[in-house]
């Protein structure tokens, strides 16, 4: 066999490494048979392989509003807070009127190789509008025209939209420099991929932090790359209690199969970990969110990740949320008509599926109000 290059991006020997990764820490595989227990040491080998330095302490997330508007029926903040202890960050932050707290959801950008906006693709921009023009053909194209945010704060949801590092008002990127951005990183001691978990979790805790937020009641969704952050971001935390993933579910090596778009290098750097896919596979890490609800979409005609492969990383999730007793509360649905999109059909499923595990709070929207009792989250 050539020791060289095939298709050009490829070692010749790329199967036989493909063939290595045997995922030995899955749990079908695991020599640890008890949940929890594998679960809490599959969990630790997953945060050690995000890089990131463990903070020394809680840093204080000092938020302040930046500016405010008011709809009919939720007002608007734009909110800048410590993101980490490296920085701050500015996030928009949608709050219905009325009593609360309420339900909340954080809302995880997708990638697109549009780095202008960030946030404002799932929340609409108010004040900049060029902004809002880009945003709006953005909702088009993969939302069927809606803003999922103002679509979820509508119905009685408090949410939180943050630019991911090179996107938005942290960018913009050149998609081609993001193999620099992500070879800099690694530089430092860090990752790319890592470093956007970290942020995430941290969103996250943000969000229930605040006096408007149910805390018990914290979901997080995405689309395409958010929807990779949304289902890590419930293996990773238990401060995410319910999570919906739209366009993104996969096992590693159908997504490294000769001429898969993640073979092109620069999207992909948002969703690698170094070392990992020695020990889980992605849809182990994320069957480390059961027994949480956990909703996953995918189209059946999106190019990006072939239905063999989401139905094989689906047997594995179902796998596991059996095995904690959670059967029900895991939904993996593919529909043969969509692509690689968020269209409205999907956005009522998950608006639905909110409603039962989130709860919108009576009155609010067209859910059943009060949603349904999740145990407490562990602690592993």
């Amino acid at each position: 066999m050539s020791p060289g290059l095939t298709q050009g991006v490829l070692p010749a020997f790329h199967e036989r490494l493909r063939d290595e990764l045997t995922f030995p820490l899955s749990w079908e595989r695991s020599t640890i048979r008890d949940l929890p227990a594998w679960r809490a040491r599959a969990r630790a080998v997953a945060r050690e392989a995000l890089l990131q330095p463990a903070c020394p302490g809680p840093e204080p997330f000092g938020p302040v509003t930046v500016e405010e508007h008011r709809s009919a029926a939720y007002t608007g903040r734009t909110v800048e807070f410590a993101l980490s202890r490296y920085g701050r960050a500015r996030g928009s932050l949608l709050v219905p009127h009325g009593p609360g707290p309420f339900p909340a959801v954080l809302l995880l950008h997708d990638h697109g190789a549009e780095f202008s906006i960030g946030r404002e693709k799932v929340v609409r921009p108010r004040s900049d509008p060029a902004r809002l023009a880009l945003a709006t053909r953005w909702a088009d194209r993969y939302y069927d025209g809606r803003f999922l945010g103002d679509e979820l704060a509508a119905r009685g949801y408090a949410v939180l939209a943050v630019d991911t590092l090179g996107w938005g008002d942290r960018g913009p990127l050149a998609y081609e420099d993001q193999q620099a951005l992500a070879a800099n990183l690694m530089q430092l001691g860090t990752s790319m991929a890592g470093l956007a978990a970290h942020e995430d979790i941290r969103a996250a805790a943000f969000l229930a932090s605040l006096p408007e937020v149910d805390a018990r009641r914290v979901g997080a969704l995405g689309f395409s790359m958010g929807a990779f952050r949304a289902w890590q971001l419930a293996a990773l935390t238990d401060g995410v209690r319910a999570a919906a993933a739209v366009c993104w579910m996969t096992g590693v090596k159908e997504l490294t199969a000769p001429g898969g778009n993640t073979l092109r290098g620069q999207s992909a750097y948002l969703m690698l970990h170094p070392g990992l896919h020695r020990h889980l596979d992605l849809p182990d890490l994320a069957s480390l969110a059961a027994p949480k609800p956990a909703l996953f979409l995918a189209g059946g005609r999106d190019r990006l990740f072939a239905p063999a492969g989401v139905r094989t990383a689906y047997a594995k999730l179902r796998a596991v949320w059996e095995a904690a007793g959670a059967g029900d509360r895991l939904t993996t649905t593919l529909r043969p008509e969509a692509g690689h999109a968020f269209t409205a059909a999907m956005q009522d499923e998950v608006h639905a599926w909110l409603d039962t595990w989130l709860g919108a709070p009576a009155g609010s929207g067209p859910g059943p109000g009060g949603g349904t009792t999740l145990p407490p989250p562990s602690r592993s």
